[in-house]
């Protein structure tokens, strides 16, 4: 389902890059056929775009980045226009030797200075936008965008709460700087299982992070619990990068419930998707449960029940517990896998 997503992601980019070189070739070559301005800026952009996104040359990328703003942006400029030319004269001498234009050799694959110009510029937005919807998160940049949660709305939605274990003790022995950089590995680690399962990031307090889905996206295939596991799973196959990294394989603890709350956009100068109810409290408290009850992974009786566990996933019903801040008792399940491999007990104090 991650694959699908950011094919689909790509394509669209595709077309909007398309779209861009249309519009420059009607403006400035109304007499051209809109096929030669779509391949052109085909071309010219997705390079960028996919240089951008590190799938290219990522360490010139890595380099790049690690140097002071004057001599990255220099840098960028340079390679944008190495990258540009080479698209260019490759789109022109194909279209060239496919016998679509009969313009020059030299018009069909010498860069000119206003293509570049305007290449850069288009990528530029679109390398923006994708930059500010990754840092809302895919939901969020469109419910801002189109307004959605102006007004206060009730809906149903499924909260995953995960916490590092032993993060004070890792903090003690290695210093604050290392910590952050080992949180935001582990962040880092949760970003494509949650992609692949449709849920979004919500937010990131302390050790801990947030992530939430709409109930019926979150309980379709059991998304939300495979999310879970797959993200454990992938730090489990990793356990030796981990050790090399940072002396220590990340544990986590999760919970997951999901139940009725009023979503918000507040703020004023700063805006923000915000969640209220007692949904959101009760996955909080839940989550506490993990480290009382000696496991690692816990879900609520009422969310199980709305949805089919994968078969490689037992329960261990633990009864019903009382939860602070809430009058009822809550009913307790805990989630394994059956090969006992992507789940170990948690012990111990963070």
């Amino acid at each position: 389902m991650g694959i699908f997503h950011s094919i689909r992601n790509w394509i669209l980019t595709s077309l909007v890059v398309a779209s861009t070189g249309v519009v420059y070739g009607k403006v400035f070559f109304p007499q051209s056929p809109m096929y030669i301005g779509a391949i052109f800026a085909l071309f010219c952009g997705m390079p960028l775009l996919v240089f951008e996104r590190r799938m290219i040359l990522p360490r010139l990328n890595d380099w790049m980045h690690r140097l002071p703003t004057p001599a990255f942006i220099l840098s960028a400029l340079i390679v944008d226009f190495v990258l540009m030319s080479a698209g260019y004269a490759i789109a022109g001498s194909l279209m060239k030797l496919l016998g679509l234009v009969e313009a020059s050799w030299e018009d069909m694959t010498v860069l000119k200075i206003d293509v570049y110009i305007y290449a850069v510029l288009v990528t530029a937005v679109i390398i923006f936008i994708g930059r500010v919807r990754e840092l809302l998160g895919r939901d969020v940049f469109l419910s801002l965008l189109t307004g959605r949660y102006r007004n206060p709305m009730q809906e149903e939605r499924v909260f995953l709460f995960v916490d590092l274990v032993g993060s004070t003790a890792f903090a003690e022995e290695h210093g604050d700087l290392k910590t952050q950089e080992f949180l935001g590995a582990v962040f880092g680690a949760m970003a494509e299982p949650v992609r692949r399962h449709k849920g979004a990031i919500d937010d990131y307090i302390g050790d801990a992070a947030i992530i939430t889905w709409p109930l019926q996206r979150g309980i379709k295939n059991a998304n939300c619990v495979r999310c879970v596991f797959n993200i454990l799973d992938n730090i489990e196959k990793n356990a030796e990068t981990w050790l090399k990294s940072y002396g220590r394989v990340p544990r986590l603890r999760a919970a997951l419930h999901g139940g009725s709350i009023v979503t918000a956009e507040i703020g004023v100068d700063h805006h923000k998707i915000a969640y209220f109810g007692d949904t959101v409290n009760t996955t909080a408290r839940l989550e506490s449960l993990c480290k009382t009850l000696e496991r690692q992974v816990l879900i609520s009786s009422d969310l199980a029940r709305l949805l089919e566990l994968p078969e490689a996933i037992i329960k261990e019903e633990l009864g019903e517990h009382a939860v602070r801040g809430r009058d009822q008792h809550l009913g307790v399940i805990a989630l394994h896998t059956q090969d006992r491999q992507a789940l170990k007990t948690v012990r111990g104090r963070s």
